[in-house]
């Protein structure tokens, strides 16, 4: 497969591309464990179908020190028992938010209150934006099909 679009020789996209991965590395320096946030990566990639994401956040989470088992669970995750309740919070957020054109209503009242009883205010800013952030990047990949697995761990790090 094809790349439709250079994101990396485009002037305009480059410059987003700046932008938004500026954006994540305050999200990475944030109160919000890693391990959270490449969960919510990898739900949300899996959810939207961005294949390059979805490798990605595996082959980090995997480097990072995180289990097979747990990654190979995301998908499945209200079934599964490896995750934490927080976990499964920011799992059901991640959800719903990345679900907001087919929920009438976007993210429930019961799914934020069971995350805001889990994380603090800095760490939901941080969560709610990781959610936002990794939408962002599915979106831009899987519109111009950037390719799945030839990534290497820390390779934009």
């Amino acid at each position: 497969m094809e790349a439709r679009l250079n994101v990396f020789g485009s002037p305009i996209a480059g410059k987003f591309l700046k932008h938004i991965v500026s954006a994540g590395k305050v999200l990475a320096d944030s109160p919000l464990p890693a391990a959270t946030q490449e969960l919510v990566n990898l739900r949300a990639s899996q959810i939207n179908g961005c294949g390059f994401c979805t490798d990605m956040h595996t082959k980090d989470a995997l480097a990072a020190g995180e289990t097979s088992v747990r990654l190979n669970l995301v998908a499945a995750w209200r079934e599964a028992t490896v995750f934490t309740e927080a976990e499964r919070a920011a799992l059901e957020l991640t959800e719903q938010g990345t679900r907001i054109a087919g929920a009438a209503g976007g993210v429930t009242d019961e799914a934020w209150a069971n995350a805001a009883k889990h994380y603090d205010e800095e760490q939901l800013a941080a969560l709610v934006s990781q959610i936002a952030l990794i939408n962002t990047f599915n979106r831009l990949n899987v519109i111009t099909r950037q390719p799945a697995g030839d990534y290497q761990p820390g390779q934009f790090g």
